[in-house]
């Protein structure tokens, strides 16, 4: 299996759309994390395609968000959804993607996700250290609500919410 990967804006939107209803379910929509990113492009040079051959079997997002506090707006980059074919999960096309955003995103804003801290936390270096005290604009599993700051320190409150 050779997969190679290339800019997200590279993919068919609505192969994309059809391979994250494969992926998370037509309901989606109504997550959280849509709310965070309402209205916003991702970026594009953060956001990836996985490829086999001309199938695309994977797809990650970025997304430019803020979190709103007392001490002012904090820009961060919303990482997700990753989203890999339900029949090439677990073969490593996820862990690819994401490499591949951390080595350019890295110098950046830091990155917040709402995933599994045991997965994401060992392979990735995302926490819930940070964010232990922010809130979202919808339900959230506040162990899930994780960061990867790069040594920087975050504001312990604050609302996520869309970069404007």
């Amino acid at each position: 299996m050779l997969i190679t990967l290339s800019p997200l804006a590279d993919a068919d939107p609505n192969q994309v759309e059809a391979l994250l209803d494969a992926s998370f379910g037509a309901d989606r929509r109504g997550r959280t994390a849509y709310k965070l990113r309402e209205g916003m492009q991702a970026i594009p040079e953060l956001s990836f395609a996985a490829w086999e051959e001309d199938r695309l079997v994977g797809a990650l997002q970025c997304w430019p968000i803020m979190l709103h506090g007392a001490e002012g707006d904090t820009p961060l980059i919303l990482v997700g959804p990753v989203a890999v074919d339900p029949e090439r999960q677990q073969q490593g096309i996820g862990r690819a993607m994401m490499r591949e955003m951390l080595a350019l995103a890295d110098a950046r804003e830091p990155l917040v996700l709402i995933g599994d801290p045991e997965y994401y936390g060992r392979h990735f270096g995302f926490i819930a250290d940070q964010t232990a005290n922010w809130e979202l604009p919808g339900p959230f599993e506040r162990r899930r609500l994780l960061a990867r700051t790069g040594g920087r320190d975050l504001p312990y409150r604050g609302m996520l919410g869309p970069r404007r």
